[in-house]
């Protein structure tokens, strides 16, 4: 039997979202009042909802030309599927502070700790607790981040991915605009927003699925991020 956790945050109406991003609207398009022909229903009950959202909404990955303008042609829909369906891993950085950075030889120390290696082609997810503390908050946009050379460091063991549950990888204003630029040049992406990061810590390795739209030319996608313990 397979355990299968859920890392993705729910998407609703008036959502938290980065600062300049679309703001998220959920409307009802349809009732099966309306497609039943109900004349002057006393309630009106929902058969499709109109969504409103840019593609970086809640649990979502970039695509590569997201990172910077010379990764024009790298959209969402042209990255291979291996990207997204990966081993993972989780590490433990529940203690750092709110826009506290998370160096490269952190990442290594808490690898040793637990007795993991990173290994090409991998998702590594960085647990912070940032969401349970501070989701919907004043301090939710003020997340941990990596380094630039943490982003270096994790790109040159060519892994596929990693994630974070904050709205950004770096810290804006201090490392986040480097760490995409990095992702960028050595083709290697993140996933932002997740959740139930800490149902994952002291338990090895898993399989990691987080399956984008495939949004022609998009720049990225809300996923359903899932780990599976088998």
């Amino acid at each position: 039997m397979h355990e299968i956790i859920d890392l993705s945050q729910e998407i609703f109406a008036g959502m938290p979202v980065y600062n300049g991003l679309p703001e998220v609207k959920i409307n009802m398009h349809n009732s099966h009042e309306e497609w039943e022909g109900v004349k002057n229903p006393r309630t009106n009950t929902p058969s499709v909802y109109k969504l409103e959202m840019g593609e970086h909404t809640g649990t979502h990955v970039d695509a590569i030309n997201h990172m910077a303008k010379e990764y024009q042609g790298q959209s969402i829909d042209t990255m291979p599927l291996t990207m997204f369906y990966t081993e993972g891993i989780c590490l433990d950085f529940s203690h750092k502070g709110l826009q506290e950075l998370i160096e490269f030889y952190e990442i290594e120390e808490a690898c040793k700790k637990n007795q993991l290696d990173i290994k090409p082609g991998d998702t590594v997810l960085l647990y912070t607790d940032h969401y349970r503390r501070n989701f919907g908050n004043q301090n939710w946009g003020k997340g941990p981040g990596i380094t630039a050379e943490a982003a270096r460091w994790l790109g040159e063991k060519k892994i596929a991915a990693f994630g974070v549950e904050t709205m950004s990888p770096g810290v804006p204003g201090v490392s986040n605009k480097e760490v995409h630029r990095i992702c960028g040049e050595l083709n290697f992406t993140h996933y932002e927003n997740m959740i139930n990061l800490y149902q994952l810590i002291g338990r090895g390795r898993f399989r990691f699925i987080a399956l984008p739209l495939k949004i022609r030319g998009g720049t990225g996608s809300p996923v359903r991020a899932i780990a599976v313990f088998e």
